[in-house]
């Protein structure tokens, strides 16, 4: 069985070739200090992209809190209201009453 090293378009000869290229224009005794750099690099990029993260939730956390915890008034016991058209049936019921 055979594996490919095909990554998006780019097949095994290509990436020898690049690689052949980087090393050529940085040369090899700077090879390792660019691989830290990027991974130091990345690191960082990871870091601050997890801070964004924690920093939004905390955010919509506190926004969710605090439409909570607001200044709502107690519900209180509504069934003695009488709306208005409990009202106006009673009217129409007594003026039917008294045409009778």
């Amino acid at each position: 069985m055979m594996i490919p090293l095909f990554i998006g378009g780019i097949g095994g000869p290509e990436i020898v070739l690049i690689f052949l290229l980087v090393i050529l224009l940085f040369g090899a005794d700077k090879l390792p200090k660019l691989a830290r750099s990027s991974g130091e690099a990345m690191g960082e990029f990871q870091k601050g992209r997890e801070e964004v993260e924690h920093e939004l939730k905390a955010a919509k956390q506190s926004t969710v809190s605090t439409t909570a915890d607001s200044d709502a008034e107690p519900v209180e016991d509504i069934a003695h209201i009488e709306t208005p058209v409990d009202a106006i049936d009673d009217d129409a019921t007594d003026t039917n009453a008294s045409l009778a």
